[in-house]
């Protein structure tokens, strides 16, 4: 039976019934092949997203996932036309949860029963530090508080140098661990030596700077402790940070899933499922409670283990993450180390649930395979995730799903494609919740470091299950991509209020075959495992192609048909919120000034124009300047939110008309016209953006013009401090040889250098009383005659005043 295993196809291609739109690069089969859903039609598609472990703040590696994912939701229905039913679990209950919840819960307790830091507060502090020293610093057994910092510098130079430990390769996870257990260790410190312990503020901070070590202290002193029926110790660290993470989803413009599904309300339905797949003879319990996986038995029966990555079915390390803190109990009764954990036996301090096996909670894998089969049944189209989740988990989810689904006839087909999203690392190691090596999605977002569609846009420019380093070349295209785009809406939304009408329409077949060829390899390269790299630069060239034509022989139809198209695209990708891609608009949210402003704003950016030409051409008469103030006229009432625009539009005219009374110069025309657009528009968040034979373009500030302009200021500043300080040092300098001008030559020499001067005051013999070596009078009569002559022009002119 084993032979057959072996020999069995693990992938069977599903059939089509019409051509495939697309190919998709498959983790089951390590290549791209033909999507096909499940569904007859071929129209619904059914996908299961692992979702996040809710413990902590969701990370920028997270975004990386979650944003990814959403991208290819969005491509397969919106631009494939997929009708996609998308499920997406929450696991509010695992190791990490019931060990994050249970140290909270008892640090909050020890909180509240030590409301000041007293002795007992202060040696408990001092035992944890020792405690989290010892287990996880093993260079520093030992260590005194007070020479922590001194000591950990010297054990763990190369560490803190960004070597590896042993100084000769690279650094890598295990250098990380050791920063964050120094930085957590020595935050300790701070706290334990801070001089001050008394105000309420004294000891909020304390325990802020203590909380690592004291948690894993606390938890092995009281964790079991805990009542296991007591849910809440748990569930109100779960619902908080999920809570958290669906804001944070919001907020980079995920798309929500349309079924949520949570571990902790499918107790039952987990019971039922390794109950099944026990009756299937591919499970067995053992004697303490717990339920594990029989692979041999999986095997035997015509299956394949660890199809996604059999290279790794032997990993004990990898093995050891699933199985959590199940790795390090010994049983003798688990018929091979490689299987795997379905029903775990609570522990004291550990949530439980009823089963036959006694008293329980899910492992790890278990819960996607039921809370995926309840919503999808017995087969789906995709199952995605981080590409980390590939061994042990997906592939544990595969063999324990088929061994539940297994049919008489032989295996059975649960997931047909499975999609793995590339890691997000920086400085080379992946971002860990563990490691503590990340910048939450709040945080970044809140900083301004990133934006839904900065972030986004990064995301595209890289392959979905390719890995991401943040660099600062990638910002860079990123941010060049944004402007690109930003620019090119702005150019066609221009054409809305300043329509190119004496177009020849010469361009248009030439812009229009580039505009068809790009649309082909747009849609190549989605059709080709959402190729969003190639498809982002068929978009640019495009825009390109636009920008370079003859704008004199162009439409605006054949304008308004490309920038339709981006639009949609773009949208498609989700990088303008929740706009429609098929409402046929145009442009993205940022390149759009208040509507409120949009009726004086462009009348007064008319009005300059006119100005402007008239000022440089030299006919600026009083009649002409008339005619140009008489097509705008404000209202004299205005809604609240206009009164700032309108007044711009008023007080342009007034001082339009205050020069013409005094017969201004060109000059001072054209200083008005820079003051509207550099000082009062720009105030309003607003800037003209003057072209050469064309309308100024009215566009608001955004960050890249603020960033230029700061930019401007800055070298303008630097020059003003840089005159400031060559006109400082030359006062300083004229001062000082003003002072030495005074001096007469005949006393400059009298010092204790010397012991003998001539009538002159020139230096005969040194201190010792030694004659003056003739090299050296020579040069002393040089200073002295220089100093003669600014002593002398010096007397001059004080004779003179």
């Amino acid at each position: 039976m084993a032979t057959a295993a072996r020999t069995q196809p693990p992938w069977k291609e599903p059939q089509a019934s019409s051509p495939p739109k697309l190919k998709v690069w498959n983790s089951l089969t390590r290549s791209k092949n033909d999507f096909v859903p499940v569904d007859p039609e071929g129209k619904v598609v059914k996908w299961y997203s692992c979702g996040p472990t809710v413990y902590d703040d969701a990370h920028l590696g997270h975004a990386r996932n979650y944003v990814t994912i959403d991208i290819l939701r969005r491509i397969l229905s919106q631009y494939f036309g997929y009708d996609i039913q998308f499920v997406q679990n929450v696991t509010d209950v695992d190791d990490k949860i019931i060990l994050r919840g249970r140290q909270q819960h008892l640090f909050a307790k020890f909180k509240a029963e030590n409301p000041t830091i007293s002795e007992d507060v202060l040696n408990t502090t001092i035992n944890a530090f020792d405690a989290y020293v010892s287990k996880n610093l093993p260079l520093l057994q030992n260590v005194n508080i007070g020479t922590f910092n001194e000591e950990s510098a010297k054990a763990y130079a190369n560490v803190i140098q960004g070597k590896s430990v042993d100084g000769v390769g690279p650094p890598g996870d295990k250098e990380a661990k050791i920063r964050m257990h120094l930085r957590t260790a020595s935050t300790a410190v701070t706290s334990l030596l801070a001089p001050s312990k008394s105000t309420p503020e004294d000891v909020e901070v304390f325990y802020a700077g203590a909380e690592d070590v004291l948690l894993p202290y606390l938890d092995a002193l009281y964790g079991h402790s805990i009542d296991a029926s007591d849910h809440s110790v748990f569930t109100t660290l779960t619902q908080k940070y999920e809570a958290r993470f669906t804001q944070d989803m919001r907020n980079l413009n995920v798309l929500d899933p349309d079924v949520i599904t949570r571990v902790t309300s499918y107790g039952d339905e987990i019971v039922t499922f390794v109950q099944k797949i026990m009756d299937n003879g591919f499970a067995y319990k053992t004697s303490d409670g717990s339920v594990y996986f029989d692979i041999e038995a999986f095997e035997q029966a015509g299956h394949h283990y660890a199809r996604l990555e059999p290279w790794n079915r032997g990993d004990k390390n990898l093995q050891a993450d699933g199985e959590g803190a199940l790795a390090t109990q010994k049983t003798s009764e688990k018929r091979s180390d490689s299987d795997f954990v379905l029903w775990k036996a609570s522990k004291p301090g550990e949530p439980a649930w009823r089963s036959p096996w006694g008293p329980g909670r899910p492992g790890w894998h278990i819960e996607c395979s039921v809370m995926a089969s309840d919503v999808l049944k017995s087969q789906m189209d995709i199952h995605s995730g981080g590409i980390d989740l590939c061994f042990p988990h997906h592939d544990n989810e595969l063999a324990q799903s088929e061994a539940f689904w297994a049919q008489k006839d032989g295996g059975h087909q649960w997931v047909n494609y499975f999609l793995h999203m590339g890691h997000l690392s920086i400085s080379g190691s992946k971002m860990s919740k563990s490691l503590k090596n990340f910048t939450t999605i709040r945080e970044a977002l809140a900083r301004g470091d990133w934006n839904a569609r900065s972030l986004r846009i990064i995301f595209l420019l890289g392959g979905w299950h390719d890995g991401i380093e943040i660099s600062p070349d990638l910002r860079k295209s990123g941010s060049s991509f944004e402007s690109f785009v930003t620019n090119f809406f702005l150019k066609i939304r221009d054409l809305e209020v300043n329509p190119n009408i004496g177009s020849t329409g010469k361009e248009d077949e030439k812009v229009q075959k580039a505009f068809e060829s790009a649309k082909e390899k747009v849609h190549s390269a989605l059709a080709d495992s959402f190729d969003t790299p190639t498809a982002m630069r068929a978009i640019s060239s495009l825009i390109t192609d636009y920008n370079t034509a003859d704008k004199a022989g162009l439409s605006d139809a054949v304008s308004f048909d490309i920038a339709r198209y981006v639009t949609r695209m773009v949208r498609i990708f989700g990088l303008d919120g929740s706009a429609d891609p098929y409402n046929g608009g145009i442009g993205w949210s940022g390149i759009d000034i208040p509507s409120v402003s949009k009726e004086f704003v462009y009348a007064v950016s008319r009005e300059r124009d006119e100005v402007r030409k008239h000022a440089i051409a030299g006919d600026l008469s009083g009649s002409v300047l008339e005619s140009i103030i008489a097509q705008h006229k404000p209202a004299q009432q205005q809604d609240i939110d206009a009164l700032p625009y309108a007044e711009v539009l008023s007080t342009f005219q007034d001082s339009l008309k205050s020069l013409a009374s005094k017969q201004a110069s060109t000059k001072e025309y054209l200083n008005l016209c820079d003051q509207l657009r550099d000082t009062h528009l720009w105030d309003l968040g607003i800037y003209l953006e003057d072209r050469e034979g064309a309308p100024a373009m009215v566009r608001p500030v955004d960050a890249e013009l603020q960033a230029a302009r700061d930019h401007k200021e800055a070298i303008v500043r630097q020059k003003a401090e840089a005159k400031l300080k060559r006109e400082r040092e030359e006062t300083e300098k004229n001062a000082k040889l003003a002072e030495q001008a005074k001096i007469d030559p005949k006393d400059m020499f009298r010092t204790e250098e010397y012991s003998a001067w001539d009538e002159e005051g020139l230096p005969t013999k040194d201190r010792d009383g030694a004659e003056v070596a003739k090299g050296r009078a020579k040069k002393l009569k040089k200073e002295w005659e220089k100093q003669k002559k600014l002593f002398e022009e010096h007397a001059k002119g004080a004779a003179s005043s």
